[in-house]
């Protein structure tokens, strides 16, 4: 299969199935995967992070093929700043409460 229609045909949903298959050695259903599976999944992962997600998020594969490493300085930064995505209920401080 051309590697570019896999790419176009997979959805998000397919994605997060794949990568959590990946990472856990078993499809949703328990199913464990054969050493094949395991290694075309994580191929299909790594494609989709890298071409189609452009993933910069912490041991992901980057648009040029490289894996994501952040400082320790890069996670306090995300953390000060608040996202709005939306998906954000509240925030609170430590004294709050």
């Amino acid at each position: 299969m051309n590697i570019d229609a896999m790419l176009a045909a997979m959805t998000p949903d397919v994605y997060e199935r794949l990568r959590q298959a990946a990472e856990t050695g078993k499809w949703p259903d328990g199913t464990p995967l054969t050493d094949e599976q395991k290694e075309t999944t994580l191929h299909a992962v790594m494609l989709y992070q890298a071409k189609v997600a452009r993933s910069t998020e912490h041991m992901t594969i980057n648009a040029d093929g490289e894996i994501v490493h952040k400082r320790k300085q890069d996670f306090k930064k995300e953390l000060a700043q608040p996202e709005d995505d939306g998906s954000t209920i509240a925030r609170f401080k430590q004294d709050d409460i």
